[in-house]
């Protein structure tokens, strides 16, 4: 209750922010401003994860990474690359499908492809940062992130959460471990990247 609290009061303290990159994503990408998915939560239940748009809409539902590098402008590039596009994510906290700090909540698709001891990353919420995000984010292979991200989960304490939240900082204002080779999508987990 009171991560839902606090996500409420940052939601309201952070409008003047949201209202400039709303008319930067209206300028610079159309309507609509916000990007929706479903992803997978808490105990595999699905849930709409809400993201500021970053790249102009494809008809294409399919993950092309190299398409995906020319969809994205210096806007999309920019929010992407200061987490300004994580955001509307707060909005999930509200609704108590995801907390601050936690695995990644990730496409639906790649419920089925989990091994057992990877589904574990499904025993707490899905945060906006994490374990895996601050130890190489985009840049590491999906086994490492699925390594990271139960390794949380078994060690999750407030002490760990603390220490998440101020590399997160870090990281953000540096900018670092964006992406991959210079990939603006990662590629899609197979069940054995």
């Amino acid at each position: 209750m009171i991560v839902r609290l606090l996500a409420l009061f940052m939601l309201f303290l952070l409008i003047p922010v949201f209202s400039v990159v709303s008319l930067l994503n209206l300028i610079f990408l159309g309507l609509p401003i916000f990007f929706t998915q479903e992803r997978v939560g808490k105990n595999n239940k699905s849930f709409l994860l809400f993201k500021f748009r970053t790249m102009y809409l494809n008809d294409n539902k399919d993950v092309d990474t190299k398409k995906d590098n020319q969809r994205l402008n210096s806007c999309g590039k920019f929010l992407r690359s200061t987490s300004l596009d994580e955001l509307p994510s707060l909005i999930n906290i509200i609704k108590g499908e995801m907390t601050f700090i936690g695995p990644r909540p990730l496409l639906t698709e790649y419920l089925e492809l989990y091994s057992q001891e990877q589904l574990k990353r499904h025993n707490v919420l899905p945060g906006i940062t994490g374990w895996a995000q601050i130890n190489g984010r985009n840049s590491i292979s999906w086994k490492e992130k699925f390594t990271k991200d139960v390794w949380y989960v078994n060690n999750k304490s407030l002490y760990l959460d603390l220490k998440i939240i101020l590399i997160t900082f870090k990281k953000v204002i540096l900018r670092l471990d964006i992406n991959k080779n210079n990939q603006i999508t990662i590629e899609k987990f197979n069940g054995r990247n």
